[in-house]
């Protein structure tokens, strides 16, 4: 077997530079994690607020369904 070869200064820059690629790519890959879920948090937030919205809206729709059918019936009333 031969003798471990010293590593070169070319070859240390070289690690050096891959060690510093992967750095950042591991903290561009953490950010952009981070605003995914932060955008995911705010779609859950507004979708919630939608719902309570619609809600709102089909029991406002509702009363007045049933305040105009009060008053057909009650219309009908006088006329029979």
């Amino acid at each position: 077997m031969g003798e471990p070869m010293e590593p070169t200064e070319e070859l240390v820059q070289l690690l050096k530079e891959i060690r510093d690629t992967q750095r950042e790519h591991l903290a561009e890959y953490r950010r952009v994690t981070q605003r995914s879920l932060e955008l995911q948090e705010s779609i859950v937030a507004r979708q919630a607020q939608f719902g309570t919205l619609y809600r709102g809206i089909v029991i406002m729709i509702g009363v007045v369904v049933l305040g105009l059918i009060g008053l057909v019936v009650h219309l009908l009333g006088r006329l029979g």
